[in-house]
């Protein structure tokens, strides 16, 4: 007999709610893989590197570079081994190998000694050294015969020298140098004997040599000489016996024998043997046999002595070019490489130092024009099948990229120039265009029917091995992150950087590869030495796209020197081609930038640029934007925070500039306010505002008895938080009776202090954020020995009448006057502090479109990892026993410290190495919001801080659902068949309540007989059982 229907019903939901859970408990984190983040790493630019090239195993390269990072990288790929990146407190000076097997560094001023297993870069063993002087220090690793048995590894710092074992880390021996005054610059290992000669400089005009014996430190023989016009300090070592050295001038050499009895030396100009030189002359490190390279700002010139008498010039190569260290290749012979540009290409030289007529190699290669110039290069060799050695080279560009190059192409490249992001900003991608080809429009069906049937078959858990990794490769490939057009949901946009190089590059969204890149021509370095400075990068232009064609703009500024009064310069790019539009030089500095909500009748973002004078000009220069500015000039204030003066002042605007009427661009300042801390007992450590680009849903926060509370929304509000001077320090340099933290909320057109509170024993660095009406902060508590998180809300008490029905039917409020600074406001503060786990590296807040969603802090850790913390854990309000309407608003009983949930990490288990900074930018989906977070790595994500209320998410099973529509239509069907059986079998009942089983039998046998008649016979039922 059939089941009942609702047993069946049930059975049926039974299997479909499993199914479901099995298919939610499979897999939840692994399918997501790059599909909503990803993560990249890199390792900055390249300053030293050194190879080794076993006969076996990985061939690779040690390098370190500017962002305090020590790496090995796959000569074949460029992929990264392994790395560490060292705190900037520690910074690394050199890098050498030892042994062949131990990567050696010295940092932190010659003070530490480290060496690391060259294959997976674990730390062996770590040295501390006691040096005298915080000097320019070096690092030798002898290579002598003699003594490699013992695996001696030399250190100099200051006036000290040390022999360390590079096995154990275990300090041979160590001498000072008791010459006053005495820098050591040059270590010369004798190729005979057991002899190392110190050469060091005492003031600036007297040289020292010292011969010591290399197992046990002995001085064996001294010697000075001063030298006329003074030295500058650079020292080579020009043969076996021969060094030079740059004077004081930069405009003459000193050849100096020192390993006779005595030193001896001659005096040579540069202009004797190089013509028309200029700017600033360097040496450069290149090679030994007699051949050193020389700098100027025009060419490098390679020079080649002739004993004590002079040098003379080989070759001469035009600027930019660079020369790569001595390589040596055979027991008398070394090989050196020349980089030099030609076109739109580099060319590769090769040549060695037996035969310098002659070039071994001489390839052109091309490369990316927006890499800018050769920095460094770095020459390997390797050798051929046919026993003949060839050569690859390692290069450095100026927008901080590697390539590798040989045989007359680029093996690999790296972009390495995004370790160092200075500023963040978002473009729209451009909108999709209508119409499309019926060949895509069949591709794209057969794709869609395609991966619907693989993940079918895998919901079923009827698919393989081969079709679980194309269903993988199918997400990845046909999700429409990686569309260059702008998607409804706004996830699809271009991160656009601006690196330390003065490089812009455009990052897309989805995948993170680089769309575009442009290596600024008025950031890039110039013949005299002057170092640009990349500074900000502004939205400059976004046209509407139903009504302009143009694209989409974005403004650059930078200085053109490293000093804060060098000129600035601006340009313009644009957003979609990185090309550059527009560029312009300032006759003035750049002290800050203050970018306006005004824009003229073409969509142009007015700027102020502030000089050193605090003098504002106004870009763009053009009539209209400045009828836009003058119309609304009464209302603009700003507002500078001083560090070095300990003050913050508060400036109006007025029609001219004081020293030039003729700009009409140009405004004085008017001085309104200032705050001038006593630096004897507080120091400015931080200062923070809120985004103007930040929108705040409500303005009002309903609690748990029904009242109103109106926020302080004022966007002139400034947090300011101040350190005793005992406490500028490190963590721990102060007693806790001598630190304290001050916190103020400072309206910045007043001047007037709102709030201000002071936390005794507590101690910097501060990290701060400020949203809506609320800033919350991270310091050191030195009495409990742990980090608190402060938090300030501020609420305007004007408006807190506002709470009649009747008068806010009938607009009897003041809820929509507008807000001054002028009026006195009537603010009331809650504000509450809790223990926290972390230090701290970078705080952000989450925004999202419509400021709808609950808000999160992001906090970069010192794990550097980000962690999303509730605001709602934040809440001053928090009590030990909250009440049940306030536990029904949302507030979480009070605990002294904050929690660290593992799931909250938004990095999950990835590291952000260097971790500076984290964005958060607002998706159109207002219950997502896109985060990107930079260091030396790079970490893009979504995140969804009240879940994704307002869409479906990606993991959301299409094929369950139709599954699940299909098995409801087919029960509704058979419930439907059953119901009508059901129905019929109740109506017979009804029919014959009171028919005897005999009666019921003998009807069934007459019907039977006559249709066996086949006479058409009705049994009148009814009349039968009336007669009886």
């Amino acid at each position: 007999m059939a089941p009942p229907p609702r047993r069946l019903l049930l059975v049926l939901l039974g299997f479909l709610a499993a199914a479901s859970l099995a298919t939610l408990a499979a897999a939840v984190y692994e399918d997501q893989v790059g599909l909503a983040d990803w993560h990249q790493k890199y390792i900055g630019k390249v300053k030293q590197a050194v190879y080794h090239t076993q006969k076996s195993g990985r061939r690779r390269v040690v390098v370190l570079t500017e962002e305090n990072v020590i790496a090995s990288l796959d000569l074949r790929s460029g992929d990264i081994f392994w790395r560490h990146v060292i705190e900037k407190n520690n910074p690394i000076d050199q890098l050498s190998l030892s042994a062949g097997k131990y990567v050696v560094t010295l940092s932190s001023g010659g003070s530490i000694l480290r060496a690391w297993n060259l294959p997976d870069g674990q730390m062996i063993w770590e040295t501390n050294i006691h040096t005298s002087t915080s000097s320019k220090s070096l690092l030798h690793v002898l290579s002598n015969s003699k003594v490699v048995k013992d695996n001696l590894v030399l250190v100099l710092a200051g006036q000290w020298i040390y022999a360390v074992s590079s096995i154990d880390g275990v300090i041979s021996w160590g001498k000072e140098f008791t010459h006053d005054g005495l820098e050591i610059k040059q270590v010369v290992q004798s190729p005979d004997n057991d002899i190392v000669y110190v050469v060091g400089i005492a003031g600036s005009s007297k040289l020292a040599v010292y011969q010591l014996n290399a197992k046990t430190g002995e001085i064996v023989k001294d010697a000075q000489e001063s030298l006329p016009d003074g030295l500058c300090g650079e020292i080579l070592l020009g043969s076996s016996n021969v060094l030079v050295a740059l004077d004081e001038t930069r405009s003459a050499l000193f050849i100096v024998d020192f390993k006779g009895e005595s030193i001896s030396y001659n005096k040579v100009q540069i202009s004797e043997f190089v013509q028309d030189f200029s700017g600033t002359v360097k040496l450069l490190p290149l090679i030994s046999n007699g051949i050193i390279a020389l700098q100027s700002s025009s060419t490098v010139s390679l020079l080649k002595l002739k004993g004590m008498d002079g040098l003379e010039v080989i070759h001469s190569f035009d600027q930019p070019a660079s020369v790569s260290d001595a390589l040596t290749i055979t027991e008398k012979d070394e090989a050196f490489a020349v980089v030099q540009h030609v076109g739109s290409q580099i060319e590769f030289i090769v040549k060695v130092t037996s035969d310098l007529t002659n070039e071994i190699i001489r390839e052109k290669v091309d490369i990316d024009q927006h890499r800018g110039s050769v920095q460094k290069v770095f020459l390997n060799n390797y050798v051929r099948t046919d026993k003949s050695h060839g050569f690859r080279a390692l290069v450095v560009m100026e927008d901080h990229s590697i390539l590798l190059i040989q045989q007359g192409a680029v093996v690999w490249s790296r972009e390495d120039g995004l370790a160092s992001i200075v500023d963040v900003m978002t473009s729209e991608l451009p909108v999709e265009k209508d119409g499309v080809s019926v060949a895509d429009v069949e591709h794209n069906l057969f794709e869609w029917l395609k991966g619907h049937v693989l993940k079918l078959k895998g919901t079923l858990m009827l698919a393989s091995v081969d079709e679980l990794a194309a269903i993988q490769a199918l997400r990845v490939r046909s999700s429409e992150k990686n569309k260059m057009t702008r998607d409804h949901n706004g996830f699809r946009k271009l991160l656009i950087v601006l690196t330390k190089a003065g490089k812009v590059i455009a990052l897309h969204t989805g995948d993170g590869r680089i769309i575009w890149s442009n290596l600024l021509p008025s950031l890039r370095a110039s013949k005299l030495g002057e170092m640009p400075s990349a500074l900000r990068i502004y939205q400059w232009q976004v046209p509407h796209h139903r009504v302009m064609r143009e694209n989409p703009t974005i403004l650059v500024v930078g200085r053109s020197g490293a000093s804060s009064v060098a000129p600035g310069v601006l340009c313009i790019l644009d957003s979609y081609s990185g090309e550059e539009l527009n560029s312009q030089s300032f006759d003035h500095s750049v002290a800050q930038i203050i970018p306006l909500t005004l824009k003229d009748s073409s969509e142009q973002r007015l700027h102020l640029i502030v000089d050193s004078n605090s003098n504002a000009h106004l870009y763009p220069r053009s009539p209209d934007a400045l009828n836009s500015f003058i119309n609304e000039m009464s209302n603009q204030y700003f507002y500078s925070v001083d560090i070095q003066k300990n003050a913050i002042r508060g400036y109006s605007l007025q029609k001219s500039c004081d020293f030039n009427s003729d700009d009409t661009y140009c405004f004085s300042t008017k001085l309104l306010w200032s705050i001038i801390f006593p630096s004897d007992a507080e120091r400015i450590s931080v200062s923070e505002a809120r985004k103007m680009n930040e929108v705040v849903h409500t303005q009002a926060k309903i609690i748990a008895d029904q009242d109103v509370m109106y926020k302080y929304l004022s966007k002139n509000l400034i947090f300011v938080a101040t350190v005793s001077p005992k406490a500028a320090g490190e963590i721990g340099s102060a007693a806790p009776e001598e630190a304290s933290l001050m916190a103020y909320l400072i309206d910045a057109v007043s001047g007037r202090i709102l709030h201000r509170v002071t936390h005794h024993g507590a101690q910097g660095p501060v990290h701060a954020v400020v949203s809506e009406n609320w800033v919350v902060y991270h310091y050191f508590n030195l009495r409990a020995h742990r980090f608190e998180i402060a938090v300030i809300e501020i609420y305007d008490q004007s408006r807190a009448d506002n709470k009649d029905v009747l008068k806010l039917i009938l607009g009897k409020h003041n809820l929509s006057a507008p807000m001054t600074s002028y009026s006195r406001p009537e603010v009331m503060v809650k504000s509450q502090s809790y223990f926290f786990t972390h230090s701290v590296k970078a705080m952000a807040v989450t925004q999202t479109a419509k400021g709808i969603t609950s808000k999160q802090l992001l906090i970069g850790t010192i794990g550097d990892q980000v962690l999303a913390l509730d605001k709602r854990f934040l809440d001053p309000r928090r009590s030990l026993n909250p009440t049940q309407q306030e536990k029904e608003e949302g507030i979480i009983p009070l605990t002294d410290s904050l929690p660290i949930i593992p799931q909250s990490y938004v990095t999950h288990s990835l590291q952000v190495e260097a971790l500076r900074g984290i964005v958060s930018i607002p998706a159109k989906l207002e219950s997502t919001t896109l985060v990107f977070t930079y260091g030396v790595d790079l970490f893009y994500t979504r995140l969804a801080p009240s879940r994704t209320y307002d869409s479906l998410t990606d993991e959301f099973s299409y094929a369950l659902l139709l599954i699940t529509i299909v098995a409801l239509v087919a029960a509704l069907f058979v419930t439907w068949i059953w119901s009508e059986k059901k129905e019929l079998r109740d109506k017979w009942s009804y029919q014959l309540p009171y028919l005897p089983h005999r009666s019921m039998r003998l009807i069934k046998t007459i019907n039977t007989s006559l249709h066996s008649r086949r006479h058409p016979v009705v049994v009148d039922v009814t009349a039968t059982e009336h007669r009886r």
